[in-house]
């Protein structure tokens, strides 16, 4: 499997930010063709790749979609210090690298079921939505992020879609002038698994500004993925004098020269809410050293009839989910937000069974130091899980650094480590 940096770099260059199908699910067409397999797409443009007869007992799966901070973008791929990166963009190595690896099993003629999965990055709408049937017993994801750790165990979680239709038009007595208010440049990364590092978040320090300011909100858009901490932030804001209080370095504050005798202004509620809101981790279990409850405000928008907010919780509980699902709702209620959820998927309750103890023993053939582990982010094995009880599931992965950010890096030693357990796996089934 000495292929799989080479098939990354080359499907790197197919479009597939979420929501984008057709240029992959062609490329995949061509492929399967070439490699003797049957190629099977569903309305929801999930990708089934089989032998004609198969009698496969492991199914291989990852989601193809990536992350992209601008719609549209194609990683340009940088190698530097034993990494690949991309310039000025997310690289998309979550998960192309996990549908690199598939390609090269395929390219040496395994009889396994290839399933690439559509928008996981949107909400798992794919595996949520599957209706290709599958008939392998155990199935390998390879959608982890943290070489040398099994996972066998995820949080579930919910998305929240709030609207708040209240606005109003006031004559401009106090004598407001208009600024432009922008934060970009922030560290962003992964709503999942760095939530826990408390990186800053976008919109919370745009209302801060506008909060402890004083300000009046016109309009406001930013985030880039519901599942990401915000990066980019713009709002224009109504203030009496330029602002004392800026809470953060990179936001930049433009004054608009264009005096209005009129403001068509936000309710407060709004920005209350955000300047309140206990955005990140809600409870942290020190033993295991992993989050166990957590919720991220993520996009904000102005529309033509109200200001839509976006947020994700997640939790290893699904008691715990349904807590923080109703807590969310009635407080953005009371804030006025009309609200509406979505996206929801099962927590993934760890499993050690003969498939995960198979795969331990294989890994540590390699690195002494394998273990089976559980993650604070939503894995498509909960919802694989949920549809087909009996199948056993585990989730590995090479070393990938800040995901759904412009530093999202993959390590190519661990990439090409990876290789070699993935190919005595498969083999081992």
């Amino acid at each position: 499997m000495n292929n799989v940096i080479e098939l990354f770099k080359e499907i790197t260059q197919i479009s597939r930010c979420s929501g984008t199908y057709e240029p992959f699910i062609n490329y995949i067409k061509n492929f399967c063709q070439k490699y003797d397999y049957e190629c099977l797409v569903d309305k929801y443009n999930n990708i089934l790749c089989k032998k004609a007869n198969s009698n496969a007992k492991l199914c291989i799966q990852n989601h193809y979609d990536i992350v992209c901070l601008v719609d549209g973008t194609i990683p340009k791929i940088i190698e530097e210090d034993g990494f690949l990166k991309a310039e000025n963009s997310t690289l998309g190595a979550d998960n192309g690298i996990g549908c690199s690896y598939m390609l090269s099993l395929m390219t040496q003629g395994y009889d396994c079921e290839f399933l690439f999965t559509s928008d996981e990055e949107i909400g798992l709408i794919g595996a949520n939505n599957l209706e290709l049937e599958l008939n392998a017993q155990y199935m390998l994801n390879i959608d982890s992020e943290e070489e040398g750790e099994i996972c066998i165990g995820c949080a579930g979680g919910v998305d929240f879609f709030a609207k708040n239709p209240t606005k109003s038009i006031i004559k401009n007595d106090g004598n407001y002038g208009l600024y432009e208010v922008e934060i970009s440049k922030l560290p962003g990364g992964h709503s999942g698994v760095d939530i826990h590092l408390n990186v800053d978040n976008g919109i919370k320090l745009i209302a801060q500004t506008i909060k402890e300011n004083d300000g009046l909100l016109l309009d406001i858009n930013g985030g880039e993925r519901i599942n990401s901490i915000p990066v980019n932030v713009k709002a224009i804001i109504a203030l009496k004098s330029y602002p004392e209080n800026i809470p953060h370095e990179n936001i930049c504050i433009r004054k608009i020269e264009t005096k209005s005798e009129h403001l068509n202004i936000w309710n407060s509620d709004i920005i209350d809410f955000i300047y309140t809101f206990a955005n990140g981790v809600r409870a942290y279990d020190k033993n295991l050293r992993v989050v166990l409850n957590s919720i991220n405000l993520a996009k904000i928008s102005t529309n033509i009839d109200d200001i839509e907010i976006q947020l994700s919780a997640r939790s290893m509980s699904n008691d715990e989910l349904n807590l923080l699902k109703k807590e969310t709702i009635a407080l953005l209620r009371k804030f006025g937000f009309e609200v509406k959820t979505d996206g929801k998927y099962p927590a993934w309750k760890p499993d050690i069974n003969e498939f995960t103890n198979k795969i331990l023993e294989t890994y540590k053939k390699h690195d002494k130091s394998a273990s089976l582990e559980a993650i604070h982010a939503g894995l498509e094995c909960a919802i694989f899980k949920d549809k087909f009880p009996e199948m056993k599931i585990a989730s590995i992965g090479p070393n990938i650094f800040n995901p759904h950010s412009n530093r999202e890096r993959v390590e190519i030693k661990s990439v090409e480590n990876l290789s070699k357990i993935v190919k005595e796996i498969v083999d081992s089934i």
